[in-house]
């Protein structure tokens, strides 16, 4: 393997040696093997056994940290709704009481619809959250798949130069 290269791509990379190679580090090297040489690549994923284990790491450590995230939002969305809930239960209880100006009650309806208009503007926001949360673990999940076939396929093609290809003539 061509030493020069292989000390470039640790230096690009910001690693002193493979052993170092972290999650976040794994994406940016798959993004360079296209400019490796294939020898040089081949010989890299070598050296990466538990390549499997550190790519299934990566999707774990997304979701781990989308689930946190999800409690965290659920909790804040709870405690939103039920603050909106209340001051609606206030407002109905203003709203019933039969010495109310018209002007009085107009105020109260209009207090009331923005409290509708907030909840339905925080749910909006909710989704889209979620939304953008369930594409990062997608992305992860799917980064995570095209590195392993990478892999696979680097080891396929290492295999396949190290084996001379059967003739299916006589």
């Amino acid at each position: 393997m061509d030493n020069e290269n292989e000390a470039k791509i640790k230096r690009a990379l910001g690693i002193p040696s493979w052993r170092h190679l972290s999650k976040d580090k794994v994406v940016k090297f798959v993004a360079m093997m296209p400019d490796m040489g294939t020898e040089v690549r081949l010989k890299i994923v070598e050296q990466f056994p538990a390549f499997k284990d550190l790519a299934k790491n990566s999707v774990d450590s997304v979701k781990k940290a989308h689930k946190s995230t999800l409690s965290a939002n659920e909790k804040s969305q709870e405690h939103f709704h039920q603050a909106s809930q209340q001051h609606r239960d206030s407002l109905k209880e203003d709203l019933s009481k039969d010495d109310l100006s018209w002007e009085q009650r107009q105020f109260l309806h209009e207090l009331f619809q923005q409290n509708v208009d907030q909840e339905f503007q925080k749910d909006s926001e909710t989704k889209q959250f979620l939304e953008r949360g369930l594409r990062t673990v997608a992305v992860s999940a799917g980064a995570a798949i095209a590195l392993g076939a990478v892999f696979v396929g680097a080891r396929i093609m290492g295999e396949s130069k190290d084996s001379p290809e059967e003739s299916l003539e006589p």
